[in-house]
């Protein structure tokens, strides 16, 4: 009996991994990527460290993908941060846990993994088209546009794991939206995730501080409030501390037009105990030594402070604490979802079954950041993306 011909568009993490499923139950796999090498928003991440997972425990992890855990949780518990680092050492790349509990490779890169990953496929056989991009899907045929013109290929089933519609310039554009669209399979909008907000700063202060990390803090939208650092930029804020909260201010902001991020710029002191050390100040004293001195504020927190209450100097010392304790960053909008570090939409949970299948397009599977979910930072988006990558390729394998 022939080996079940098995097609994969996208060659991101969960595209490989549905690659690698697949050929591990003897299908004979080709890969399709439109870019001219692959993984690029992959290799981008690893830039940075290549925050692969968490070592959280399993229950925690699964508590990060809200309400989509639902259709998210057999795929995780077949595949979670634990198995996600086995499989890594497999290939030869050790891992190791953060103080945040983050898992990283050793290595600090993401192209070590990425190396040895290919080996590894092409050893199962598996076949990678760079340069081909789908441009129609009709059934279990796909039309591709490729360096040397237009190419049919027919498939027993096919998994599409496309990305979502952030950072186009590596791959996720979103350009097959239509395509599915017109065979009625039902999406939800794309929206920015992970994302950065906007603030109307002062010239003065966006020149000063661009680029300023705000450490040792807590930020509350809603629920409890988050220890974390963020950054300022020219434009707002953004880093991890804000991406905690992302999800919360982005739905705020399309719900109500107005939200706020709140910072304890000095956690680690009671309100009352903060009151009291500013009310002990000297007044001869300028208002910025006495703040260095009372609650050790200086630097881009004095200054944050200055831009959102400019009347700061003038106030009562309990009035002045509740705001250095409490000080709201009203945002303005989003940033453009192109920036986004991932986005929430794409197909909704209804037009798939449980095995990740299209139900409008039977024989055609979906994995990765097409579907409609979301996850915070901390290794859980790759996390998601390799289990749902996982997961399709083996049930297009025994479809």
């Amino acid at each position: 009996m022939a080996a079940r011909r098995i097609g994969i568009v996208g060659a991101g993490p969960a595209g490989l991994m549905a690659a690698e499923a697949a050929a591990g139950q003897g299908a004979e796999v080709h890969v399709f990527d439109a870019m001219p090498s692959v993984g690029r928003k992959f290799l981008m991440a690893g830039k940075s460290g290549l925050n692969l997972t968490h070592a959280e425990p399993h229950e925690a992890l699964r508590k990060r993908y809200g309400a989509s855990i639902d259709r998210l949780g057999a795929a995780l518990d077949a595949f979670d941060g634990a198995a996600l680092r086995q499989w890594a050492e497999g290939l030869g790349v050790e891992t190791f846990v953060g103080s945040s509990g983050r898992v990283f490779p050793k290595a600090m890169k993401g192209s070590p993994l990425l190396r040895a990953w290919l080996k590894r496929l092409g050893e199962l056989g598996v076949v990678i088209y760079p340069r081909h991009r789908m441009v129609a899907l009709d059934g279990h045929t796909v039309r591709l546009e490729t360096p040397v013109g237009p190419v049919t290929e027919h498939f027993d089933t096919i998994v599409l794991a496309l990305g979502g519609a952030s950072w186009a310039r590596l791959g996720s554009d979103a350009a097959w939206v239509p395509l599915l669209h017109q065979h009625g399979v039902k999406l939800a909008p794309f929206r920015p995730a992970n994302c950065a907000f906007e603030v109307a700063w002062s010239p003065v202060f966006a020149e000063r501080n661009a680029g300023a990390p705000v450490k040792a803090v807590t930020a509350q939208s809603t629920g409890e409030p988050i220890p974390g650092e963020f950054v300022v930029t020219r434009f707002g804020i953004e880093g991890s501390l804000v991406y905690a909260h992302s999800a919360a201010l982005r739905d705020q902001l399309e719900a109500t037009g107005k939200a706020s991020l709140r910072l304890d710029l000095v956690p680690g002191r009671s309100l009352e105990r903060l009151a009291a050390d500013i009310a002990r100040q000297k007044p001869k004293e300028s208002f910025a030594n006495r703040m260095r001195k009372a609650a050790g504020l200086d630097g881009v927190k004095f200054g944050l402070l200055r831009e959102l209450v400019p009347e700061a100097a003038s106030l009562a010392p309990e009035v002045l604490a509740e705001k250095i304790k409490a000080l709201d960053i009203p945002l303005l909008r989003t940033r453009p979802m192109d920036e986004a570090i991932s986005v929430a939409g794409g197909v909704r949970w209804d037009s798939v079954t449980d095995d990740y299948e299209l139900k409008a397009m039977p024989g055609v599977f979906v994995a990765g950041e097409m579907l409609d979910w979301e996850a915070p930072t901390g290794g859980y988006l790759l996390t998601a993306c390799y289990a749902t990558g996982r997961a399709a390729g083996l049930a297009a394998a025994r479809a």
